[in-house]
């Protein structure tokens, strides 16, 4: 399918691995101009063409920095991927083990870097009448489905996704947000990750804990949702093929959800 997205150009944060990498490798398979922002740099990312930027946006000023080097790049913008999240790690405790330090930071991470790139996208993508695709979690509407510093924080991002369509929509800019289940990335695969730490506090090998993730989350496919499934649909949505399209949030979670 042509979606039409040749030669236009994007920001993809969280971008060097998992769903965030696969983005980038849909979009520049579309033709798409893109600079990808992570806190390093590997040499998948680097194969895919992209430009690759190394931010943390867990600073605040990293936001202002990265659109910065991302528009004298590209000339401008029409697509931004609000990828960038994680920080799960070490959370895997009960809500009276967890400090105000473990919450800002998953917070911040989770919530006010998109909130950062996108303020400082935002003029950038009024001009191009352009897209946004925040990634979120269908956690955000089953927040007993992981660390409570994470769930609250991906559901304050889909709440944003809605905020901001209603204030921006009627000035063109679309925005979207996709909601995957367990996807298979270093969050649940890594041996340092936060399946590795839920599989270790319920007494069971990380292998079984994976083998048994799709039937205990509900799901209807029996294996995990792949980083490539998530990108495709957010290509889909930032193309203009899907210019009707915005202030929803799309749940991409094998079935797991079973409400309408």
């Amino acid at each position: 399918m042509d979606l039409q997205l040749n030669g236009k150009t994007a920001l993809v944060t969280g971008a060097s691995r998992g769903i965030g990498l696969a983005v980038v490798r849909a979009l520049t398979a579309a033709g798409v101009r893109v600079v990808a922002a992570a806190r390093r740099t590997t040499p998948e990312l680097v194969a895919t063409g992209a430009h690759p930027v190394v931010v943390d946006l867990s600073d605040p000023a990293g936001a202002d920095r990265l659109v910065g080097q991302a528009l004298a790049e590209l000339g401008g913008l029409d697509i931004l991927v609000n990828n960038v999240g994680g920080g799960d790690g070490g959370l895997s405790g009960g809500f009276l083990e967890l400090t105000d330090a473990q919450w800002a930071q998953v917070v911040d991470l989770n919530f006010f870097a998109t909130v950062r790139v996108t303020r400082a996208a935002m003029p950038a993508l009024l001009a191009t009448r352009g897209a946004i695709i925040n990634v979120s979690s269908i956690s955000a509407r089953l927040p007993h489905s992981g660390p409570v510093p994470y769930t609250t924080a991906k559901a304050a991002l889909t709440a944003f996704g809605k905020a901001l369509v209603h204030e921006f929509g009627p000035r063109g800019v679309r925005v979207n947000t996709v909601s995957p289940g367990p996807v298979r990335t270093d969050m649940w695969q890594s041996p340092t990750g936060y399946g590795a730490e839920l599989a270790a506090s319920m007494g069971v090998p990380q292998a079984d804990l994976m083998a048994g993730l799709p039937a205990a989350t509900g799901m209807l496919l029996e294996r995990l949702i792949e980083p490539a499934e998530v990108a495709a649909f957010t290509a889909y949505l930032a193309s203009p093929l899907a210019a009707a399209i915005t202030g929803a949030d799309h749940v991409i979670d094998g079935g797991a959800i079973k409400t309408a």
